[in-house]
């Protein structure tokens, strides 16, 4: 009786530690095993880790493949988290044929290494996972500060959030490197850490996740590929293996594989998911507060580290990155030849200065310390990045989306590509938006900042297109500037900046700058479709251009209310400081012609026998004219443009009381 008693414990202590699933519900769990079986029956690049888990012969030409590109990928790491978990998914029957393709690359920041990514945040934890699990179990020797470096990861993520934050994108691998160490690291500690930071990259993708299994984010690094399908993409495979929202998977994703293969308790992440949200969601921390986080850690990992938050060429760092591309000879490092041109004449000496002069691009690649506006309310959702690098250049950020049923809904400034996934993946927006969101509207004011020819002719388009695919609607309507459109009962407005389309894409040229607003809402929050044009018919916009004497500030006012919300901003130099006071004391301005080519009249009548000034600044806020009158007559005032560049100039005439401000347009 004691022996039957012995073996029926070992039995059961063996039983529950390979089906730790029980923690998760029935539901959940019919979802994985039937996903299991479809992938492997449909087939999928990685299927090779299912097949692994069912303990069947994997697919030997996918496997050579694997292995074939491990030495000489750029993205190399996508496979080795594979093979890492096959090898210890199976019980050693491929152990000699993948061991030694992974001993044979290095791990980490290494000299002259031009190919692999070790810094960006999903590309750290694929290496750093795969390193330590092949340290643990087989042996492999480590680096002296991997150890350090994994854990402070991991606590980061866990308490800081994800960089990447909201990325279609990265999200599958980053999470399939923390499953690795979740499911399979001997460190009690690493092990814990991993599940708690694959839980909450879950529960985030649940966040912006909408009751038909679509997940179209704001996002601080993704593609413009991932806005074009609402389904068959890889994140799609864990939104529906956690909820059962959307189309069934036709075959194995990387990340889809590796949940439906893990031990990974989700109940928890499940229940966090809400058809209703309305918040202010934080991300991450401030560039100062991350030089104390990281303070601990080797010269080399602390600046990997700030590179992961998007620190590369920001002021603040750069001196430590010119060093270690120096160091590590990395200048030919694919990911810095943006920066190419910059190595003849850079040095840590002068970088700091060099960098600050090029502020336009050098600081807008930081991702940390966001406060994202979220809104969702069943199948719509719409998410911004609230005041994100205005008027800088941009970095695969994408600060304002919305999302209808299985439609993507945004805007994006650069040059405009009749096939969105033909945009550059570097630069979603050549130049980011002002973005502020009330429940649920966006404002959305762009204004770029002047670029300099060192970085290329690709920045110097300025044009603002509006992501919208009509065949996606039941309904479309035009009112005015504002383009609205209806799938089921889910329901956006667009206020566009003009009305007009370039390389037949919604779009409009970009001067000085522009204004749009995005509006969602459904038949619950607002009844008939026809209900939901007759309040945004009602809405009232205003756009304006001043001078603000107080500090010598160009600015950029606009204002929309629209079914009780209001939202409004005045983007100068240092807006929070100049304020929005001196509009009240700014008049409108005749201007006539408007726009012309040659010859424009000003009517000066509110300034008879009175002395004024005449400013007209350029779209970059330079002045290009300047009078002073002593006495003002009661001819009209002439200025001759014929010679001025065309585009859209500010003219203010002011005297001791009163602003008056106008566009004046020089057309071609």
């Amino acid at each position: 009786m004691r022996l039957f008693t012995k073996i029926f414990s070992v039995v059961f202590l063996f039983v529950i530690s390979h089906q730790s699933y029980a923690a998760n519900n029935a539901i959940y769990e019919q979802r994985r095993l039937d996903y299991v079986d479809s992938c492997l029956a449909s087939g999928g690049g990685a299927r090779i880790v299912l097949q692994a888990y069912k303990g069947v012969p994997v697919d030997a030409n996918l496997l050579n493949a694997k292995l074939a590109s491990i030495v000489t990928g750029n993205t190399s790491d996508f496979d080795i988290i594979e093979l890492v978990r096959i090898l210890y998914l199976d019980s050693g029957t491929y152990d000699a044929q993948i061991l030694p393709v992974l001993n044979s690359v290095p791990y980490w920041v290494n000299n002259r290494d031009t190919v692999r990514n070790y810094w960006s945040e999903n590309h750290m934890i694929m290496w750093m996972g795969s390193d330590w699990l092949l340290h643990e179990r087989y042996g492999k020797v480590i680096d002296n500060t991997l150890d350090a470096r994994l854990r402070h990861y991991l606590n980061l993520k866990i308490q800081y959030g994800f960089y990447e934050f909201f990325s279609s994108v990265y999200t599958p691998y980053c999470l399939s490197g923390l499953l690795n160490l979740a499911d399979f690291a001997q460190d009690a500690q690493i092990k814990d850490l991993a599940t708690q930071a694959s839980q909450k990259l879950l529960d985030e993708l649940l966040m912006l996740t909408n009751d038909k299994g679509v997940f179209f984010p704001v996002a601080g690094r993704n593609y413009p590929s991932k806005y074009e399908t609402p389904y068959g993409q890889s994140h799609n495979n864990l939104i529906y293996l956690l909820t059962g929202f959307g189309q069934a998977p036709t075959g194995a994703s990387a990340g889809g594989a590796f949940l439906a293969s893990s031990t990974l308790p989700v109940d928890s992440v499940i229940y966090s998911w809400t058809p209703t949200l309305d918040t202010l969601y934080h991300i991450g921390h401030t560039l100062d507060s991350g030089f104390i986080i990281n303070s601990a850690m080797s010269s080399v990992d602390k600046t990997v580290f700030q590179w992961s938050s998007g620190a590369y060429f920001h002021p603040d760092v750069v001196s430590q990155t010119v060093q270690l591309l120096i160091d590590s000879n990395l200048w030919d490092q694919v990911d810095f030849a943006l920066l190419a041109p910059l190595r003849p004449i850079i040095n840590p000496g002068n970088a700091q200065g060099l960098s600050e002069s090029l502020g336009v691009i050098s600081k807008s690649s930081v991702i940390c310390g966001q406060d994202v506006a979220i809104f969702k309310h069943n199948s719509v959702t719409l998410a911004s990045v609230i005041d994100f690098w205005k008027g800088k250049v941009g970095f695969q950020q994408h600060p304002c989306v919305a999302n209808v049923g299985t439609t993507a809904v945004y805007t994006g400034s650069g040059e405009v590509k009749v096939n969105w996934q033909d945009r550059n993946d570097n630069s979603a927006n050549v130049h980011l938006p002002y973005v502020q969101q009330k429940k649920n509207v966006a404002l959305l004011m762009y204004r770029p900042e002047p670029t300099p020819s060192i970085i290329g002719t690709s920045y110097t388009f300025k044009e603002v297109a509006l992501h919208w695919k009509d065949a996606d609607f039941d309904e479309v309507v035009n009112d005015s500037v504002w383009l609205l459109g209806r799938q089921a009962a889910s329901y956006v407005a667009v206020r566009r900046s003009c009305i007009g389309e370039i390389n037949t894409v919604r779009a409009c040229a970009t001067n000085g700058g522009q204004t749009w607003v995005i509006m969602v809402g459904d038949s619950a929050m607002y009844g008939s479709f026809t209900n939901f044009q007759s309040i945004v018919h009602q809405s009232q916009f205003e756009e304006r251009w001043y001078m603000d004497t107080a500090s010598s500030q160009y600015v950029y006012y606009s204002k929309i209310v629209i079914d009780s919300t209001s939202i409004d901003y005045a983007w100068g130099v240092d807006s929070l400081v100049s304020g929005i006071e001196n509009i009240t004391a700014t008049k409108r301005l005749g201007i006539f012609p408007n726009p012309s080519n040659d010859k424009v009249t000003l009517d000066l009548s509110a300034f008879v026998n009175q002395p004024v000034s005449i400013k007209v600044m350029n779209p970059m806020g330079v002045e290009v004219y300047a009078e002073k009158i002593e006495s003002v007559s009661t001819q009209p005032k002439s200025l001759f443009i014929e010679k001025w560049a065309a585009g859209i100039y500010l003219v203010t005439i002011q005297n001791q009381q009163t602003i008056f401000s106008g566009k004046l347009i020089k057309s071609e």
